[in-house]
């Protein structure tokens, strides 16, 4: 991570990790700033990777999707893993890949409309090359899925690596 962040940085994007569509003169009104300065620090925060995008977080079931689960699959060796990526970027029905260690190589976080549709994407998946095999668990409820990163924890973090800036508060708030 380039440059230091404050408690500043910290509490926007923990506010934007609840509210992706907090209006800036709230958010402005809730860190403390000024609308140009939060502005210029969601600027800076993007620029430095820290807020990557500003999505919407869907309920798939409500659209069809009633079928979710989390897919193991095990390749081979590494030579294969450009092929098994081009392969998991071209499938819409996963919504997430992870490398991993651990029983598999990768997990796949999937939805289809159905039992029919997910028995031909394991098919697909089962076929691409360098796939040795695949293991997969159903989602019967979703327990928790988070967007909020509380600053608390993270100011933890950035303390531990010495990346969190140490500020005069009364400079700050200019």
């Amino acid at each position: 991570m380039s440059g230091h962040l404050d408690l500043i940085d910290l509490k926007i994007v923990e506010e934007l990790g609840e509210n992706g569509r907090i209006r800036l003169s709230e958010l402005a009104e809730i860190v403390g700033l000024s609308i140009p300065s939060v502005s210029e620090r969601l600027d800076k925060l993007q620029k430095k990777g820290i807020i990557k995008s500003f999505t919407t977080q869907v309920d798939e079931r409500r659209l069809g999707f009633d079928i979710q689960a989390f897919v193991w699959v095990r390749v081979d060796s590494s030579k294969h893993y450009k092929s098994f990526m081009e392969h998991v970027l071209r499938e819409d029905e996963i919504m997430e890949c992870y490398a991993v260690t651990g029983e598999g190589s990768h997990i796949l976080r999937v939805m289809t409309h159905n039992t029919a549709s997910l028995e031909e994407l394991l098919s697909r998946v089962q076929s691409w090359p360098g796939v040795l095999g695949t293991n997969t668990s159903f989602v019967l409820s979703q327990i928790k899925r988070n967007t909020k990163i509380g600053s608390e924890i993270v100011r933890r973090n950035l303390q531990d690596r010495q990346v969190l800036a140490v500020f005069d508060e009364r400079k700050s708030r200019k």
